[in-house]
């Protein structure tokens, strides 16, 4: 009887654990004039958290990433006094309207 009580335990917990490990796609992005350092930063925090860079911009200063909620809430609080943005990356639509 003692069997599915510690089974049930364990699916809990497992499932608190891969609750951490969900990674969001983002984009952040730094105004024109940030020293190339602090984008720099941003990026090592998500790559030390076990995030990835996807994307780097050459335009614009900024990256797209994936990352766990954890750092990019991080990476948000400090990069805040740079001017810094973070955004999820997601499909864009445009609706038009047919009507002439």
């Amino acid at each position: 009887m003692r069997f599915l009580p510690t089974v049930i335990a364990v699916l809990a917990a497992a499932q608190g654990a891969f609750a951490l490990d969900v990674q969001k796609a983002v984009i952040v992005t730094f105004p024109k004039g940030t020293q190339q350092d602090i984008v720099k930063q941003a990026m090592d925090d998500i790559r030390e958290a076990g995030g990835k860079i996807t994307h780097e911009y050459k335009l614009i200063k900024g990256f797209a990433a994936r990352a766990p909620q954890t750092i990019i809430d991080s990476v948000k609080t400090w990069s805040a006094q740079y001017k810094g943005a973070i955004e999820m990356d997601q499909m864009a639509e445009i609706q038009t309207n047919n009507a002439h």
